[in-house]
């Protein structure tokens, strides 16, 4: 399906890119810890939404 030049491309890719947004993101550990540090509210909001509209799904069917 992909030649062997696609893939080891893809791989070179992948691996240049999980390092540099390590990297960004090590980086900027000081100014997420300031701005971020209740995202996990948002995260639970989410979810909770998510579970009462599956519940209500199958609750009408």
């Amino acid at each position: 399906m992909f030649s062997r030049g696609q893939l080891i491309f893809a791989a070179i890719f992948a691996i240049a890119f999980i390092i540099l947004m390590v990297w960004s993101y090590r980086k900027d550990i000081k100014l997420h810890r300031i701005y971020y540090n209740k995202v996990w509210i948002v995260a639970l909001g989410i979810f909770l939404a998510i579970a009462l509209f599956a519940a209500l799904t199958f609750y009408l069917h």
